[in-house]
């Protein structure tokens, strides 16, 4: 018998979600607040230390309701907390604040605990925006100076800021080691930025920078050996399998078996309360049954994404997880043929999670012509979604606005789109 018959007293057609987690369900932003991309700003160790948000209209414009008086500040601040939950997913929110922002108080409106106030490189630290900084650090605010540059004008403020960010694009080596000696760890943590390539990181570290931003975490690191380590292997394999037009669950069941951690977490997944299965469930035959091919296939993608990033960047597997499910939540509005659209997203960074190059990865996974060529960078009728994905993320709003209106989607819906397919990883990461 075939395991994925589910059986006749299972009044079901799929598998029930797993119930969601309280504070993403209710994580329901102001309309503005879907307007934005984040940057992640990671740790020596590669941690995500918090992000960088970009608004779309600017975050002025967005903290200056029409109508100041009639405004809820109860209101407004609740969702905005909300907000920076799923953001930031419980790193700190580096929020750019112009000298109006600093002067109105508007980035109160945000949580001490969870906000670094970003001071523009065209702020001027006169008097007014002195005492202004001095208010905010007293009542909890991080404070981090954009751009710094040698001789730069806000250097008074680097008496009470906590952060000095600097673009290792546009200095050079000899002006960010003066930097980091004037100002270095016990003034001020120095945060490295623009940062895209892993040698870039390695030597910023070596310099002694505290914290790192740029997309350098989300290229394969290149590693030369004779072999492909067994837990990748088992990865590969796992995605090869489920991505076959016809799964062979025998194939399923042991691929599953042969990996300790996706054992464990399919059955403590199966017996989680969200189902309120009568009887335990012991085995993975059992819970493969349960769940039918449909589900088999999407919760294995999941789960062996999860698993590979293990030792990665957290943001890195979050990233996947947004990509993967913001293209299959596009999916009915799009035509895309056969192609799996979850599946596209997950595996744009999956090179970057198995340490592999992208053609290594692909040779292995039996995928349509027409995912693959966009995963390689070739031509494909996928390619105008794949860069409606990375301009969203990216926060490339004029990019997003032309390429939504090129697959006939409106920029509403597909911030909207976005917004719950951070939600959604959120609590996938989580889980």
């Amino acid at each position: 018998m075939n395991f994925f018959s589910r059986p006749a007293d299972i009044g079901v057609v799929n598998a029930p979600a797993p119930a969601p987690d309280p504070s993403v369900a209710k994580a329901a932003p102001a309309p503005g607040l879907r307007f934005v991309a984040r940057q992640p700003i990671l740790t020596k160790d590669e941690k995500v230390f918090g992000y960088e948000l970009l608004f779309r209209d600017g975050i002025e414009d967005y903290f200056c309701p029409k109508d100041v008086e009639a405004a809820s500040k109860t209101m407004l601040d609740s969702s905005l907390i909300m907000g920076l939950d799923v953001l930031c997913n419980g790193g700190r929110a580096f929020v750019n604040c112009t000298r109006d922002m600093l002067l109105k108080d508007y980035v109160t409106l945000l949580p001490s605990s969870h906000t670094v106030v970003e001071i523009l490189e065209t702020v001027e630290p006169d008097d007014l925006v002195m005492a202004a900084c001095q208010r905010l650090k007293e009542g909890g605010y991080m404070i981090a100076l954009d751009d710094f540059a040698m001789d730069d004008k806000r250097e008074p403020l680097t008496n009470i800021a906590d952060i000095i960010k600097v673009d290792v694009q546009s200095t050079a080596p000899e002006e960010r080691a003066a930097m980091i000696k004037k100002y270095g760890p016990w003034r001020c943590r120095m945060l490295a930025e623009k940062v895209e390539t892993r040698e870039e990181f390695m030597a910023a570290k070596k310099a002694g920078f505290a914290y790192f931003q740029g997309y350098f975490f989300r290229r394969p690191e290149t590693v030369k050996t004779h072999a492909v380590p067994g837990n990748q292997l088992n990865y590969i394999k796992m995605l090869q399998v489920v991505s076959k037009p016809e799964l062979e669950p025998r194939e399923i069941e042991n691929a599953i078996k042969g990996e300790a951690s996706l054992c464990y977490r399919l059955l403590r997944y199966m017996n989680s309360a969200s189902f309120g299965f009568a009887n335990e469930i012991h085995s993975v035959r059992h819970a493969l049954s349960m769940l039918g091919e449909r589900e088999v296939r999407r919760w294995v993608r999941l789960v062996v994404t999860l698993a590979a990033g293990q030792n990665k960047s957290s943001d890195l597997v979050l990233s996947a997880l947004v990509r993967g499910r913001f293209c299959e939540l596009l999916s009915p509005k799009i035509k895309h043929g056969e192609s799996d659209l979850f599946l596209l997203g997950l595996l744009s960074l999956m090179d970057s999670i198995l340490d592999l190059p992208m053609t290594d990865v692909l040779e292995k996974v039996p995928l349509d012509q027409e995912t693959k060529a966009v995963l390689l960078g070739e031509e494909s009728y996928l390619r105008p979604l794949y860069q409606l994905m990375l301009a969203q993320e990216s926060g490339d709003w004029q990019g997003s606005g032309v390429l939504s209106k090129s697959l006939k989607l409106t920029e509403s819906e597909v911030a909207e789109v976005h917004w719950n397919a951070m939600q959604w990883a959120r609590q996938m990461n989580g889980s």
